[in-house]
């Protein structure tokens, strides 16, 4: 994060918008083991963490996912059929 008087931290998982406390008390729970996790794992915790936030449960096409990813910080966006593979793990999970 950085602060307006240009000193910058390093931040493991945020949150920003209308429900930014309550997302970022959820990731906070979490904090410890975000840095083990994969790809997958963190598109997941995401996904589960905004669901618990808004207390809704998503489609592929209900929501947008995008991560910046690797040394390089490349940015992408997840297909539909990608954000419903990990809805499908998430329900399969929770089962």
């Amino acid at each position: 994060k950085v602060d307006p008087a240009g000193h910058f931290l390093p931040f493991k998982g945020t949150a920003s918008g209308a429900k930014e406390q309550e997302a970022t008390n959820f990731l906070e729970k979490r904090v410890e083991s975000i840095p083990e996790y994969s790809f997958d794992e963190t598109v997941r915790t995401a996904i589960v963490c905004l669901g618990n936030v808004l207390g809704s449960d998503f489609r592929g096409s209900e929501i947008e996912v995008a991560a910046v990813q690797g040394v390089q910080g490349k940015f992408r966006s997840l297909a539909e059929e990608e954000i419903e593979g990990h809805l499908n793990a998430i329900a399969d999970e929770n089962d």
